[in-house]
């Protein structure tokens, strides 16, 4: 057999996710990701009122709890547990 055969593609660690600091970020924009994170996590159909919890998804992002991921292929950031 051949050895390249068996390797497994090495990942571009430019492709890779990466947690941001949140103090980087303006508070709009911490303010939406809060807002998206709550209506993904709670669907809009699960709650009453699913944005009700974003004081406590931001307190969670300040704590460390959540942390921002950012996709640099989807050019796209996002909250979710720290690795």
């Amino acid at each position: 057999m051949n050895d390249e055969a068996e390797r497994e593609p090495e990942v571009d660690p430019r492709q890779e996710m990466f947690v941001v600091d949140f103090d980087l970020l303006a508070e709009d924009q911490l303010e939406g990701l809060a807002e998206e994170y709550c209506t993904r996590h709670h669907g809009l159909n699960d709650t009453e009122n699913p944005l009700a919890e974003r004081a406590r998804v931001l307190a969670a992002v300040r704590r460390g709890d959540l942390v921002i991921w950012f996709d640099p292929v989807e050019n796209t950031a996002s909250l979710g547990a720290p690795a």
